[in-house]
């Protein structure tokens, strides 16, 4: 008898493809976006890093990087990022020190609205207000790589599928910095009344991820995305019919389209980085702890929560500050 083909999508993936959000062996719903398989068994390790070597030197003349991340792209998208972040948010940052100069580190923030505009304000900050500004890197979800012409761009503008190996490689390889979102679209998702009430920040993938690459955790507070792309209810049945990870109604969607992702409303930004957490007392060895790692994991997010609450309670209005 002929064996059965397993059933795959529009997009030639299989059903069983994680990327189309489908369970496989250690596959956790609750997770976040970290929370994928772990790295090849410790024998594998010198064969990852003899591999790692094969791969050539960043060339300061390219436009584009080994991770895709194009500098061509970002500098003719860079008027608009920089008129929403002067102008149409009104960005203030704080504790921008807190970033570190050099190496790699692992910045951790809140995550909301419907198309959210939160890691782009974070990189423009990181542009405009460090005095040593660098790239930074953003660990996603792999939704995007079904949508043609959606994951190319993601890539351009410098998201990498959140992989321990990419973070690895990105972190303790490279020292770059790597922004994450451990609430994943359970923040992404979150109606208008939930506004800045964390969710679960998965099982702790990120504190691992850390651990294992060695390098500190600065977490972020971001206030005013909720209110830039509020959701206001979901439409389940549209979300099926469409292949959206969801089909959110809003002040500018479904009505305007595609425009919708340009219609934020003004809602002035706040960015508090706070200071890192240092991790140089743990070792790879000690992120296979579960309970350390869910303790941690709680503190960082608990400390955001505190963070936030702070910076809600001091504003005067949404619009102003």
């Amino acid at each position: 008898m002929p064996e059965r083909r397993r059933p795959t999508s529009r997009h030639g993936l299989s059903r069983e493809s994680p990327l189309l959000g489908h369970r496989h062996e250690g596959y956790d719903p609750q997770g976040g976006v970290l929370d994928l398989p772990q790295p090849p068994p410790a024998e594998q390790a010198a064969e990852l890093r003899e591999l790692r070597g094969l791969v050539p030197a960043a060339e300061p003349g390219r436009e584009l990087d080994d991770w895709g991340r194009s500098q061509r792209v970002f500098d003719l998208i860079e008027p608009l990022l920089d008129f929403y972040y002067r102008n149409w948010f009104r960005v203030e940052v704080d504790g921008i020190e807190n970033v570190p100069s050099a190496g790699g580190a692992l910045l951790v923030s809140n995550h909301s609205g419907a198309l959210p505009p939160d890691a782009p304000m974070i990189m423009r900050a990181i542009r405009h207000e460090h005095a040593h500004p660098r790239p930074l890197h953003m660990l996603g979800e792999n939704w995007f790589k079904g949508y043609p012409g959606i994951g190319m761009l993601a890539n351009k503008i410098g998201l990498v599928g959140a992989h321990p190996a990419n973070a690895q490689r990105l972190l303790a390889d490279e020292g770059r910095l790597v922004l994450v979102f451990p609430e994943g679209q359970k923040g992404s998702r979150k109606l208008y009344w939930q506004r800045y009430r964390l969710r679960r920040f998965g099982r702790g993938g990120f504190v691992r991820t850390a651990m294992r690459a060695g390098v500190p955790i600065v977490p972020i507070a971001v206030m005013g995305a909720e209110e830039a792309m509020p959701i206001f209810a979901h439409v389940p049945l549209l979300e099926r019919l469409t292949g959206l990870i969801y089909f959110p109604i809003n002040h500018a969607f479904p009505h305007f389209g595609l425009a919708a992702g340009l219609m934020y409303l003004p809602a002035k930004f706040k960015i508090r980085f706070l200071e890192p957490v240092d991790l140089s007392a743990y070792g790879p060895e000690d992120a296979a702890d579960i309970a350390l790692v869910g303790k941690l994991s709680e503190r960082i997010r608990l400390r955001i929560q505190e963070e936030l609450d702070d910076l809600v309670l001091a504003r005067r209005s949404v619009w102003f500050g």
